[in-house]
């Protein structure tokens, strides 16, 4: 046998991507002195992004060695959230300025849909448009968000000057550790180290106050606590503030005041489970409160004497299934935001896989108060027969739109009436979405029904995060719930085909003049039994609800 020859073929090239020099050295100076955790994949994707308006080929694969991982790993992730822009090397750097306009439900019934086409008209200069999901400002229809700063009741004069002013950050928020102490913020806290209640109290009271989750889900809040405290050690906490669902910004607006009100209602329900570690996931759309919760952390680090757990803030990347537990959890271990299969369940097996407790904001903002004031006063908020208290996120055809703080139980119109100023002039009730886009449609005679927990599932419907869209006789149902189909299309992560596939076929059955209804439902039950998430599941409601109460548009 001849020796085999030790030459290269001339031919020859290193199987893979060959690594950029300058790519590389540009990479590790970013993230100098960071650690080197493939979990923060996401956070350091953001800051490449950041400093080079889009994220090259070269600077993903120099990341890749600096992480220690795969290409794939980290171009999966890169090319799954809508946030980031991924471009080939020789690619030009996009516009100096992205204007964002939101078409979803809320946006849609104001007018977005002209917008977009004036901005597009307009053809503003280095200025590119794009059609974008709900950004949490529904209140303020439409919107436009340049750069970061977000522009309200949006005018093609209003983005102009905006873009003209180079007016793209966004506005700070004012936090003060010194205002909230002064009105008894943290001895609630404090009596709790100090032994002055137990964990067994605390969880006690809020069973006995009856909170529940307020992200949609409504899992009583102190069984929660109790399940995940009674796991193995270590226990970890994440914070959901990824209010994705068309027609919600509650947790925002919440936030915009009482950051330290959710500080402490975490830092409690860390010591009554013994965690210490605790992650805040809040999506990419709100970075104002990203930096409030920021400097919140920091002064309550540099001016507390008691001892905090490890509080990390993770910054989403505009993907509403992160919204789902699971789903948020992969996010935050720096993958793609894809639901896992249950059991095991989050609270057995979550961040890393250890028992995790999650919550939204809303939650435990209300934890602090409902301890310091009792279970019985929480409780004495009654009407149409439900207890408690509840934010509703108000949008639509009214005249006041807003957050408002209300009894559980409230009914559509007397929202509407004691909180949201009447109806338009010229517009009279039609339907409204008790629920956001998942949560059904519901016609103007269903208007007296109680919101809340439990009393719409009758009706095709559920509560979810109450965020409660209002529309008219001037509007179509048949227009919003093709809407919301559009919406979960877009939003699908595409782990299960009933979600990815069927979200999409019934998106442009939805648009035929004339609905072929037994195709759609044979759609709608499929996606209902076999989804792996609740994204799938929910996504035929407002279709199912059109076919049901507003027949007549459709047939």
């Amino acid at each position: 046998m001849t020796k085999k020859s030790n030459k290269r073929n001339k031919f020859w090239r290193p199987k893979g991507r060959a690594l950029d020099v300058q790519a590389q050295a540009q990479v590790a100076q970013l993230l100098k002195g960071k650690p080197n955790r493939p979990d923060l994949l996401i956070e350091y994707l953001h800051l490449i992004q950041d400093n080079f308006a889009c994220l090259y080929k070269k600077h993903l694969h120099a990341l890749a060695g600096w992480l220690n991982i795969s290409m794939v790993e980290v171009y999966e992730v890169a090319t799954f959230y809508h946030h980031f822009e991924v471009l080939e090397d020789d690619a030009p750097t996009p516009e100096q300025v992205t204007v964002r306009v939101c078409d979803s439900v809320s946006c849609m019934l104001a007018g977005a849909p002209d917008l977009i086409k004036a901005l597009e008209a307009e053809n503003l200069n280095g200025v590119r448009i794009q059609k974008v999901p709900c950004v949490g400002r529904c209140e303020k229809a439409p919107v436009a968000v340049v750069g970061q700063n977000p522009v309200e009741l949006a005018s093609l004069q209003k983005v102009a000057q905006a873009v003209t002013t180079g007016d793209i950050t966004c506005k700070d928020i004012n936090v003060s550790l010194e205002a909230y102490e002064r009105q008894g913020g943290y001895q609630l806290y404090r009596d709790c180290l100090a032994d002055k209640h137990s964990p067994e109290s605390i969880i006690k009271t809020l069973e006995q106050a009856q909170l529940r989750g307020l992200g949609g889900a409504g899992f009583p809040a102190g069984r929660k606590w109790n399940i995940v405290r009674n796991q193995p050690a270590p226990r970890w906490i994440a914070v959901n503030i990824d209010e994705g669902e068309p027609g919600t910004f509650k947790d925002r607006v919440v936030l915009e005041t009482k950051i330290h009100d959710l500080l402490e209602g975490l830092l409690i329900a860390a010591w009554v489970i013994d965690s210490t570690q605790c992650v805040i996931y809040i999506r990419d759309e709100y970075p104002a409160v990203r930096h409030a919760l920021q400097l919140a952390v920091t002064q309550l680090s540099d001016n507390t004497e008691f001892k905090l757990p490890n509080i990390q803030i993770r910054r989403g990347a505009g993907a509403y299934i992160c919204g789902e537990e699971s789903a948020m959890l992969e996010s935050i271990e720096g993958k793609r935001g894809l639901p896992r299969q249950r059991p095991p369940f989050i609270a057995e097996v979550g961040l890393f896989g250890f028992p995790t407790l999650e919550h939204n904001a809303e939650t435990l903002v209300w934890v602090p108060e409902i301890l310091n004031k009792g279970a019985d006063w929480y409780l004495s908020h009654a009407r149409n027969g439900r207890s408690g208290l509840r934010r509703y996120s108000l949008s639509g055809r009214v005249n006041k739109p807003g957050v408002y703080l209300a009894d559980a139980g409230i009914t559509l119109n007397e929202l509407i009436e004691e909180f949201g100023g009447g109806m338009l002039e010229g517009h009279a009730l039609y339907g409204y979405l008790p629920g956001g886009a998942s949560g059904g449609i519901l016609p103007a005679s269903l208007a007296d029904e109680p919101l809340d927990f439990d009393t719409l599932q009758k009706h095709g419907c559920f509560i979810g995060s109450a965020a409660v869209i209002v529309f008219s006789d001037q509007d179509r149902a048949r227009d919003v719930a093709l809407n919301a189909m559009q919406f979960f299309a877009h939003e699908s992560c595409g782990q299960c085909t009933p979600c990815r596939v069927g979200t999409v076929q019934a998106a442009e059955l939805m648009q035929a003049p004339v609905w072929d209804q037994m195709r759609l439902e044979g759609l709608a039950q499929v996606m209902e039994d076999a989804s792996i998430c609740g994204l799938g599941q929910a996504a035929p409601n407002p279709m199912r609800c059109v076919m049901k109460y507003f027949t007549h548009e459709v047939v």
